[in-house]
């Protein structure tokens, strides 16, 4: 089973910054945390992060439900430059209400001189039919809660032309 949700937004910059500021900048400026979802602390293992096949442990405060600590792995599944990122979460050491792995996708449209169209997806996997209507009903409205304050995040990011970390 899988739900999915999309965002959008239009940034005014260069296609390459709107491309490579999500996935290349300093994660933890990008995961800052909101409402139930804890904030990035670090990765590790991230050598190859950025190209596809690449992957990063991510690493989480610790909340009341979880430890703090590695809570995940993240891997690249593709990366067209300058249009298209899809990237896996699994691997979930923090409660995952019963979901398998998250696949994000980022796509960049080129606009008007300066403009860019970003279209941010997620889609959630579960084998659990039981929870289908929590999964649901995360997914509409606490991942895509979520997403906005990401896609926010990534905004000032590349307004502020933040340093790529990643290659």
């Amino acid at each position: 089973m899988r739900t999915s949700t999309e965002i959008t937004a239009v940034f005014e910059t260069t296609l390459e910054r709107a491309f490579k500021s999500p996935m290349l900048c300093d994660i933890t400026r990008i995961h800052t945390g909101h409402g139930i979802t804890p904030r990035v602390t670090h990765c590790t293992e991230d050598e190859t992060w950025g190209q596809a096949g690449g992957s990063r442990k991510v690493c989480m405060e610790k909340t009341f439900a979880f430890r703090g600590g590695e809570s995940s792995l993240d891997t690249v599944l593709e990366r067209k430059e300058n249009e298209y990122w899809k990237i896996e979460i699994s691997e979930f050491k923090t409660p995952s209400l019963g979901f398998e792995k998250f696949q994000g996708e980022w796509f960049t449209t080129p606009l008007a001189s300066g403009k860019v169209l970003v279209r941010y997806r997620y889609t959630l996997f579960s084998n659990r039919a039981l929870l289908y209507p929590i999964h649901w009903l995360f997914t509409k409205l606490i991942w895509r809660n979520y997403m906005r304050h990401v896609l926010e995040n990534i905004r000032t990011l590349v307004i502020s032309e933040a340093p790529y970390l990643h290659k």
